[in-house]
């Protein structure tokens, strides 16, 4: 049954990866049919994180209500409607109108999997976890760009919906695994334990503000190396612009594979000593970029960064019921992940604005910094949390 249960989160997180890159890979294609300017893509952008940071902080109470099962399975409806309706889009106007779903599904999946999977499942799980949301974040700019060279932006759409929405036929008949697996679950709990509600004041947490930035910081890093990296090889480093985009998809494979290894490593290393250690390894890859090395280096430089970020997140994740109590962490890594999507959502677009006024030339620099910021308020979540 658990065996089986995993098998099912795992796909469902390969499916919540699918969508994340469709936007940028497709847009080129959706502004010349609509003929729209280019920044249009950034209300898009803007109204799907909005929805998603909003489901991520109801995601406690929601699951509570409904438990994740039913969450997973109708948010996975949501956003395969949604990405079907974007396919039969007459104009922009229903696009912006169809990421509302998109968001708030994805939003309330990725929140409540992440809290399902760091109270039920050991350190290694929450690893491969991420790692198959790769595999998911890879394969969808694939399948897209394809139906890109033979079809049209609107195939791709229905695509992925209709992978998403076979996926929701699968967690329709899941549903009694998920109730099985929680009275066995449950079984295991004495009744003080079992009706102990979240904290109030959960805000007034100990160590709650650190760990709302770190997660900020994390992710604002992460999605700017891949926003402007290209960029900075191209305008800086005068790389050919395949050859950029190839580094920056090792990256990419850097954090994938590293997720996967991280499983692994798991074994031996606690959360803490992963996430210290992960950081650490980024920073040395943030300190090689600064220096005029040659290319093969260079491109490790991103891979190393890559590999280092690779276990932060899902040990974060895991760590959560550890440093706030189990009863919060529901609510708690919703408000974690709304704090990583308003990063990505504010961060990577003003280092843009900075870029252009300054030039490219501070990448480098700015990513060291943000590195270093995110093991400086780790380190003080460690210390506030201690106890």
């Amino acid at each position: 049954m658990t065996i089986i249960l995993l098998f099912i989160i795992y796909l469902a997180f390969i499916s919540l990866g699918l969508p994340d890159s469709l936007l940028g890979v497709s847009w080129p294609a959706i502004r010349a049919q609509w003929d729209l300017p280019l920044d249009a893509a950034g209300l898009v952008s803007l109204i799907t994180i909005g929805f998603t940071v909003l489901s991520s902080l109801l995601n406690g109470h929601i699951v509570r209500k409904i438990g994740t099962g039913k969450l997973t399975f109708i948010s996975c409806l949501m956003t395969g409607g949604a990405l079907f309706g974007i396919s039969l889009a007459p104009s922009y106007f229903w696009v912006l109108l169809l990421v509302i779903p998109l968001g708030f599904g994805a939003g309330s999946v990725d929140a409540a999997l992440n809290t399902y999977v760091a109270t039920h499942f050991k350190s290694h799980h929450m690893n491969w976890l991420h790692s198959f949301w790769g595999v998911g974040a890879t394969a969808g700019p694939i399948i897209m760009g394809n139906y890109l060279l033979h079809a049209t932006w609107r195939e791709g759409y229905k695509s992925i919906a209709i992978i998403q929405l076979l996926l929701a036929f699968i967690l329709f008949f899941s549903l009694p695994l998920w109730q099985k697996h929680k009275s066995h679950t449950m079984s295991n709990l004495s009744e003080e334990e079992l009706n102990i509600e979240p904290d109030k004041n959960i805000m007034q947490k100990k160590g709650l503000v650190f760990a709302l930035i770190t997660f900020s910081f994390y992710v604002s890093v992460e999605m700017s190396i891949g926003l402007w990296g290209s960029s900075y090889l191209v305008q800086i480093r005068n790389i050919s612009i395949n050859t950029s985009a190839t580094w920056i998809a090792l990256y990419f494979g850097g954090i994938t594979a590293g997720r996967f290894i991280s499983g692994f490593i798991s074994y031996k290393l606690n959360n803490k000593q992963m996430i210290r250690y992960g950081i650490l390894i980024s920073i040395i890859g943030g300190v090689l970029i600064q220096l005029p090395l040659p290319d093969f280096m260079l491109m490790s430089a991103f891979v190393l960064i890559g590999l280092g970020f690779a276990p932060v997140f899902p040990a974060m994740i895991h760590e959560t019921p550890v440093r706030f109590g189990k009863h919060n962490s529901g609510v708690i890594i919703g408000y974690q992940m709304a704090a990583a999507y308003l990063g990505s959502a504010i961060l990577p677009p003003l280092f843009g604005v900075i870029a252009r006024h300054i030039g490219m030339e501070v990448f480098p620099p700015f990513v060291l910094i943000t590195t270093i910021l995110v093991l400086v308020f780790s380190e003080l979540l460690t210390l506030k949390t201690k106890k």
